[in-house]
């Protein structure tokens, strides 16, 4: 069979921990080149992975002869480096948020098609194993409860918590929704950085449901965790220990029963099935209009938090 040929734009510290290492032990990709900006760490990732081709620019990369490409740059240039790769006839996997604007993520979408090439986001939760049992056991979510916390990170400091970090669970309640949004509610607080470094949000959808959705990165301790409550039961699963409960009605008292998850990791399923799409031409599992949604909420909740910002001040 033959391999897919990986191209890898922007690799910074968390791609060369955790992405990198992963396509390299997948039996059916062949790496091929690697671009970031700063040439004597260039050298060090080179020799590191075996990549036969490095530079620090990214349209020298887009000329050996690719069939996919990962794009794992600062936000603020996915939209040039994805929009590149698909010009080049590549298929795409680019890291949440898939662009700085709505505009942005339908330009891509609407040029995948013309290339007739792949276009996944990195949403990484939704190839979390607990995902998956929750899909399973829900039926009509009434209301959703997600709470992502962590400590500061010292990193992605050009932009806010929502865009960094609540767009992770953004994405996974208009998943499990699938209504249309109707409402926001929104409110953030800028601690450490001049963006908002905590912040939460109300959704409210045509089909009633409610979701409630905090998000921080000045927490003392990591939290990863959603409820889904529905009409006969409620679900409580953590994505970090990828473990949960699932609460059901019985007479007028509540079980608890634990809930069965197969662990395993997420960024490796999910880079798993980049590349089978890649080679099949299959759908992705988080589709760039998935990721644009996402976005396009994430930017209408900050959006709401800048205003009422300027309403205190």
């Amino acid at each position: 069979m033959k391999k897919v040929r990986i191209g890898f734009i922007g690799a910074g510290w968390w791609a060369t921990t955790n992405h990198i290492p992963l396509l390299a032990q997948h039996p059916d990709v062949e790496l091929v080149g690697v671009c970031r900006l700063g040439n004597e760490m260039l050298q060090t990732i080179k020799e590191k992975f075996g990549f036969p081709f490095a530079t620090e620019d990214y349209r020298e990369l887009l000329q050996q002869g690719l069939d996919g490409v990962v794009v794992t740059s600062p936000h603020h240039v996915h939209y040039e480096h994805a929009r590149a790769a698909l010009e080049a006839g590549c298929h795409v996997m680019v890291e949440k948020p898939i662009s700085e604007s709505y505009a942005e993520a339908q330009a891509m979408i609407e040029l995948a098609q013309e290339k007739n090439v792949i276009l996944q986001v990195g949403h990484i939760e939704r190839f979390n194993p607990v995902l998956r049992q929750l899909e399973e056991r829900m039926n009509q979510p009434r209301f959703i409860e997600a709470h992502r916390l962590s400590p500061f990170p010292n990193r992605s400091m050009d932009i806010g918590v929502v865009l960094d970090v609540m767009i992770h669970d953004i994405e996974i309640v208009l998943h499990l929704v699938k209504s249309p949004l109707v409402q926001v509610d929104a409110v953030g607080i800028n601690v450490l950085t001049n963006r908002e470094d905590i912040a939460n949000a109300r959704l409210k959808f045509a089909n009633g449901c409610i979701a409630n959705i905090t998000a921080s990165r000045i927490s003392p301790e990591k939290m990863r965790k959603i409820r889904v409550f529905q009409q006969d039961s409620y679900l409580s699963l953590d994505y970090q220990e990828q473990s949960g409960w699932i609460y059901r009605k019985d007479g007028m008292q509540i079980v608890r029963e634990a809930v069965e998850v197969e662990k395993d990791e997420p960024l490796k399923l999910e880079i798993a099935a980049f590349v089978e799409c890649a080679r099949l031409g299959k759908r992705p599992v988080v589709t760039g209009q998935e990721g644009a949604e996402a976005v396009r909420i994430a930017l209408e909740i900050t959006d709401q938090i800048e205003r009422n910002a300027k309403l205190a001040s």
